[in-house]
């Protein structure tokens, strides 16, 4: 990498409830959530000036950005195009709609589980856009940024915000929620890779095994916090009165959630257990680091081949930017860009 680096963490996202409350003519779900941000998650740098290569005694310039991956589960990334990478594609996408190259080299380190209902690919992307904003001189508010991020993904808006907030509509409506009390928390996943078009695909049926609903349509009804919660005890008990509709088409689609759910609920101190998004991660509330941590160890002497960690829900810093308001997506963000194989690599790796 050339150039010093500028580092963005990616980290976790949860959502700590998550109503379906209507479908769209196009087919997109619409959502209520309450979003919540992990102190765990991956890392991105990035560094301009993508360094030029020397081939068959060719100087070859860099054809556009390049990505190295690194990490546990940075080989789960390695199976598709480099170019459909979500990182890649944030990368071009920005770089297109400002009109320059994005001759920048990016270093992903994945620590999140894929596929896992955390906002991994989507926090990732984010976290690209963020740093490229700073390489370039964009405010971190920038309408731009949220449009592009609205083009390549519903959660990576919420992402680039990177802090607790209602999120509405597909993505695209941000608000204000109550700050969150210190809660600690343990993510689990039983290392399955759940995509989250199956788990849609899943929830028409249990609709329509389940019959109409709170709204009398089989959908659920907005349920956004009107106060701060006191503490985390307090936290838990409103999520009580809230769900995860998208929990029972999950299961469906991996049985083993039902197993992370309960190892979670027996664990001493848990105060609530619930699958984020579309899973396969699932949280367990503490009121303390040291609950979470016992929990976290006992479940990962139980189950070996399980993601385990502890960490908490990070607060909403002081002087935060204010949330965007109607975010219009950006169509050509949507748009993969065309293939180009990197000669000096063959594939992955950097590409």
């Amino acid at each position: 990498m050339t150039g010093i680096p500028i580092v963005e963490a990616a980290p976790a996202k949860l959502n700590l409830y998550l109503h379906v409350t209507g479908r769209r003519d196009d087919g997109y779900h619409e959502l209520d959530s309450l979003v919540a941000f992990a102190a765990i998650g991956d890392t991105v740098a990035l560094a301009p000036g993508a360094a030029r290569v020397t081939l068959r005694g060719a100087d070859l310039p860099p054809a556009g950005p390049r990505l190295a991956i690194a990490g546990p589960y940075g080989p789960a990334l390695m199976g598709g195009r480099p170019a459909d990478n979500l990182v890649m594609r944030a990368a071009h996408a920005l770089a297109a709609r400002l009109g320059r190259e994005a001759d920048v080299m990016i270093a992903l380190t994945k620590l999140l589980p894929v596929a896992s209902g955390i906002g991994g690919g989507s926090a990732d992307a984010a976290a690209c856009l963020r740093a490229l904003a700073r390489l370039w001189g964009l405010p971190p508010g920038d309408p731009v940024l949220f449009a592009v991020a609205a083009g390549l993904g519903a959660d990576v808006p919420v992402c680039v915000a990177g802090r607790s907030c209602h999120f509405g509509g597909i993505g695209n409506l941000l608000d204000e929620a109550p700050d969150l009390p210190e809660t600690h928390v343990v993510l689990a996943n039983p290392n399955v890779p759940v995509p989250t078009p199956a788990v849609f695909k899943a929830l028409a049926k249990v609709r329509a095994q389940a019959g109409a609903g709170l709204c009398g349509s089989g959908f659920s009804a907005p349920a956004r916090l009107t106060r701060r919660p006191a503490d985390a005890d307090d936290l838990a008990a409103m999520l009580r009165e809230r769900t995860n509709d998208l929990t029972a088409p999950a299961l469906t689609v991996a049985p083993e959630i039902a197993d992370v759910l309960a190892a979670l609920e027996r664990s001493p101190g848990c105060l609530l257990s619930r699958l984020s998004g579309s899973g396969a991660t699932c949280f367990g509330l503490y009121a303390t680091a040291a609950a979470a941590e016992e929990a976290a160890a006992a479940i990962a002497a139980d189950e070996p081949g399980w993601w385990v960690r502890p960490t908490r829900l990070l607060p909403t810093p002081p002087g935060a930017q204010a949330l965007p308001r109607g975010i219009v997506a950006d169509a050509a963000a949507a748009v993969p860009p065309p293939a180009a194989a990197f000669p000096d690599t063959g594939g992955w790796g950097v590409g």
